[in-house]
């Protein structure tokens, strides 16, 4: 049985995040979430945008579960999705609304932790960590990472808060912003 939140019909963490490393795209979204059901010339002449690039947020924001849109007459129009259900986009729908709306700076916040998990290998590196600490040779084994490429996602990790580097280990740790929570939370699924 398939159902709208079930692991299968999620967008995979790695490609959201992907879209969430925009700043434009995520000042979209803010948009959307402080006045939802905007079109998409709205959304242009609001953000200063092309209609067409507008119109390529808006999907991508959409393909990644985070807007949804309706028809009215004529026009479609945005909003963001209810973010009520336990799925990963519903669960990301509801942190980013809580950031937008109570921390400064939301953008450059939001941006840099959607950084840490672009890469579906991070994710990997992350998820071996689940358990505990791990040495770095354990991780390189554990994720079949070729040592270079394992120090490059383990520094990524470690800048955006996601791992502690305790000298002889790597820990995951819980992260201080909400949003951080909410992908340290979907990565170990």
């Amino acid at each position: 049985m398939t159902s709208a939140t079930s692991p299968s019909s999620q967008p995979t963490l790695w490609r959201t995040c992907r879209v969430l490393a925009n700043r434009k795209r995520l000042r979209t979204l803010a948009l959307l979430i402080r006045q939802p059901n905007q079109t998409v010339s709205a959304v242009a002449e609001r953000m200063s945008l092309s209609m067409p690039a507008a119109s390529q947020y808006l999907r991508a924001l959409e393909a990644r579960g985070l807007l949804t849109c309706r028809r009215v007459g004529r026009r479609v129009e945005y909003r963001p999705s209810p973010g009520t259900g336990e799925g990963t986009a519903e669960e990301i729908v509801k942190a980013l609304r809580l950031a937008f709306r109570r921390r400064a700076r939301p953008i450059e916040a939001i941006f840099k932790l959607a950084t840490g998990f672009t890469h579906p290998r991070r994710i990997e590196v992350f998820r071996a960590l689940k358990n505990g600490g791990d040495s770095f040779a354990k991780l390189q084994a554990a994720t079949n990472t070729p040592a270079r490429a394992l120090s490059r996602h383990l520094a990524k990790l470690e800048a955006r808060g996601f791992v502690k580097d305790e000298g002889a280990l790597y820990v995951a740790t819980i992260h201080w912003h909400p949003f951080g929570r909410v992908l340290a939370h979907s990565a170990r699924r």
